[in-house]
């Protein structure tokens, strides 16, 4: 039997479960007893001994970010990891890794810049990664959104503001795109490769806010300067990068034919998933 073990299993790699029929797969959790879930055993990790499970395992997911000392999983368990072989290893990182462009497009194959703390800390996990002798596939996700995981509530009670920054865009990708793309990764493993994860239509932020109020027929949310704005240091983050992100290699090269090629779809998907 094909077994997944998926180290951080959160939104992402619960999108991922479904396409997976007839398999077993094992999801970590930090809290002892959690069921990540359903139909998805639990290890609880770091904690406890992940010797079976790594035993068993035939693909390797992991979607758990690094930290300042580096990568959690290889920290803990890279020994372990090297004396075993494996069909398919995926890591999820993230386009910060390109850092910012000024608004121009970016591939797998440009350098990676990232220009805030968080993007240096994927670039290196990637390459203590990279530096395993591993079937590992590495996927740079935009910004993900899906059931429960949008626009809309912040729209519906009030607080949803439309951020202005001159020329800005972001790259995003429905977490039904990932798990299919993972799948197909799966499908047709390719060692070494990397993939850019996103739509076809970077767009800026605060036209997504206004057709989410437009599609729940509410008025239009304030705009707000980006100078004048009160944001989160990890928000303000991400409007420190602007660029345009290519995904043609998850189409040739993996045949991906994006469910959601653009945020208007991918919210119209979610209201629909709301009423029916």
């Amino acid at each position: 039997m094909s077994c997944l073990l998926s180290f951080g299993h959160g939104f992402s790699a619960q999108a991922l479960v479904p396409l997976l029929d007839g398999w077993r797969v094992i999801g970590t959790s930090r809290t002892i007893g959690k069921r990540v879930q359903e139909g998805v055993e639990s290890a609880f990790f770091p904690g406890c001994n992940m010797g079976p499970y790594l035993d068993d395992a035939t693909h390797l997911l992991i979607s758990a970010g690094p930290d300042e000392v580096g990568d959690p999983v290889l920290r803990e368990l890279r020994e372990e990891i090297a004396k075993r072989e494996f069909e398919w290893v995926g890591y999820l990182s993230t386009t910060g890794v390109y850092g910012d462009h000024q608004g121009d497009w970016v591939d797998e194959y440009t350098p990676l810049t990232p220009s805030t703390r968080r993007g240096q800390l994927r670039v290196a996990a990637e390459a203590e990664w990279q530096a395993m002798d591993l079937p590992l596939h590495i996927f740079r996700l935009a910004g993900i959104y899906g059931p429960g995981r949008g626009p809309f509530s912040k729209v519906r009670e009030g607080t949803a503001r439309r951020i202005i920054k001159h020329a800005q865009v972001f790259s995003r990708i429905h977490v039904d795109d990932i798990a299919q793309v993972l799948a197909a990764s799966i499908a047709q493993p390719n060692a070494g490769s990397v993939y850019n994860l996103c739509d076809d239509d970077p767009a800026p932020p605060q036209d997504v806010i206004g057709h989410a109020a437009e599609l729940l027929g509410l008025p239009l949310p304030e705009a707000v300067g980006y100078e004048m704005a009160e944001l989160t240091p990890m928000a303000r983050s991400f409007y420190a990068e602007n660029k345009r992100v290519r995904n043609d290699r998850i189409k040739d090269e993996l045949g991906v034919v994006l469910k959601f090629p653009d945020y208007r779809l991918g919210l119209q998907s979610l209201l629909d998933l709301e009423v029916s």
